[in-house]
C-alpha cells in the first residue's frame, strides 16, 4: 500500500486536529500557478482567508515530500497536475481565525512553488467557491499572496 493510500485510510481525528492547530506551526505548500498570461486564484470557502482570493495549498502530510504535496494539492484543488517551475521559498502566515471552534488562530510554515497547469481546464474542490486568472496588476490580492507575486520574474 502506498504512503499516500495509508494516509487517506487514517485522517487526523478531529481532537488531536485541534490540538496541533492551536499548539504548532503547519508545513504546507501554496502553488502559484501561472496561467494564460496570470496567475490562478480561488475564492476561499473555509477559514483561514475565507472569502479571499488565494493561492491554492495545503498541509504537507506525514511521509510526504513537499513535491509530492504540490503535485496532491494540484489535483485536489484545481482538478489537474502540474509541472513546478520553481521554488520560491518558505513564508510564514499568522492567521487570527481557524476554522475550529475554540481555537482563535493559525499559523503556518509555508513553502510556495510557482508552477504550470498540465492540464488547460480547471476544477475548484470544495475549498473555493470559483477560480479564476488574474493579471498583472495584481489588485486586492491578500497581503500573503501579493508577497509571492512581488517574488516572479
Amino acid at each position: 500500500m502506498s504512503k499516500e493510500s495509508l494516509q487517506e485510510d487514517k485522517p487526523i481525528p478531529d481532537d488531536e486536529w485541534e490540538t496541533i492547530v492551536r499548539n504548532v506551526p503547519l508545513v504546507s505548500v501554496d502553488l502559484v500557478v501561472r496561467h494564460e498570461g496570470g496567475v490562478v486564484l480561488g475564492l476561499r470557502e473555509n477559514e483561514p482567508a475565507a472569502g479571499e482570493w488565494f493561492v491554492p495549498g495545503g498541509t504537507v502530510m506525514k511521509n510526504e515530500t513537499l513535491t509530492d504535496a504540490v503535485h496532491r494539492v494540484a489535483r485536489e484543488e484545481l482538478g489537474s497536475d502540474v509541472t513546478i517551475e520553481k521554488r520560491l521559498g518558505t513564508f510564514e502566515h499568522f492567521y487570527d481565525t481557524s476554522e475550529i471552534e475554540g481555537v482563535d488562530s493559525k499559523h503556518y510554515l509555508a513553502t510556495a512553488f510557482v508552477v504550470t497547469l498540465d492540464a488547460d481546464e480547471l476544477a475548484p474542490d470544495s475549498q473555493h467557491s470559483e477560480l479564476q486568472v488574474f493579471e498583472p496588476p495584481y489588485d486586492d490580492v491578500h497581503p500573503y499572496v501579493e508577497r509571492y507575486l512581488t517574488k516572479l520574474d
